[in-house]
């Protein structure tokens, strides 16, 4: 299922003056807005997911921030400021004078991005408010991203995809970690493990699927999976339907296009990119090399 934000918030003196643009990656939303704020403007914010806040362009003025509605204010004065809220943490903001601001949102879907990244993310730092900072390296990669929200010439979802990672890895400043010392799944997780992926080779697996079999977390599980075969486990998934793709055509005289839906792929192309990435060879041109 995509990730969807989930956010309540109640806005006064606040009016939008472009439709909002967004776009989706895998494990981030993000969304562009360009409104009008009025001289006292407010807003109060919460989200069940932490987000980036992140101011791309304003005309003048400075915003006040808090915590609570009776909290001690924390003024964001710079002019392109950002501000990380937590999960599930409340946030008021105020907008002493009128002016245009274009900013943009990031929501985060922490489980899949940790997934991502392959390790644990430290708990304090996503629980922990930063109000009204500024980083110019962030701030880059934020504007990047809005233009791949409303530029007419948006690049391919790749580039997106790596630019949010990018700016999440910097937001929490996640270090390069040493060589992996997990030790590898035993003889016999691992085979539990390769003979579902070879059974269920046809269609998609989940890492939580594999770390399940394994009572193991998921970052733990793909760590000791590449410890134990050299491979992640996407790695291994895919080359094993390929060894049932093989036999297919191999033995069969199926289509290439029904061999590609069978197997998963989203079409022929698809399919064909795939395999010969991997076998070295085009689907058709494989199987006249090994029938008569």
């Amino acid at each position: 299922m995509a990730f969807r934000p989930r956010m309540t918030s109640s806005i006064e003196g606040i009016t939008l003056i472009d439709s909002l643009s967004w776009r989706s990656w895998n494990g981030v939303v993000a969304d562009v807005w360009h409104v009008h704020c009025e001289a006292g403007a407010r807003g109060s914010y919460v989200s069940q997911d932490a987000r980036l806040f992140v101011v791309l362009e304003r005309e003048q003025g400075h915003t006040q921030l808090r915590l609570s509605p009776r909290g001690p204010d924390i003024a964001a004065s710079a002019p392109v400021h950002m501000s990380f809220v937590p999960a599930d943490m409340p946030l008021w903001s105020r907008v002493e004078e009128a002016g245009e601001l274009r900013h943009l949102d990031l929501h985060f879907d922490v489980p899949a991005l940790a997934a991502r990244i392959g390790e644990e993310l430290d708990a304090e730092r996503l629980g922990t408010p930063r109000l009204g900072f500024t980083d110019a390296r962030i701030h880059t990669l934020a504007c990047m991203i809005a233009r791949e929200c409303t530029g007419p010439d948006a690049r391919h979802d790749l580039y997106g995809d790596g630019l949010v990672l990018a700016l999440f890895i910097d937001l929490l400043q996640l270090g390069r970690n040493p060589a992996s010392r997990r030790s590898p799944l035993s003889a016999r997780q691992l085979r539990r493990v390769t003979a579902f992926l070879e059974d269920n080779s046809f269609r998609n697996i989940r890492l939580e699927e594999l770390a399940a079999l394994t009572d193991l977390s998921q970052s733990y599980f793909s760590h000791a999976f590449k410890a134990a075969t050299g491979m992640p486990p996407s790695q291994w998934h895919m080359e094993a339907r390929m060894r049932r793709v093989q036999h297919l055509l191999a033995t069969s005289d199926m289509p290439l296009r029904e061999i590609a839906l069978t197997a998963g792929f989203a079409d022929q192309a698809h399919f064909t990119r795939m395999f010969r990435r991997i076998c070295g060879d085009t689907p058709a041109a494989w199987r006249r090399a090994r029938r008569p």
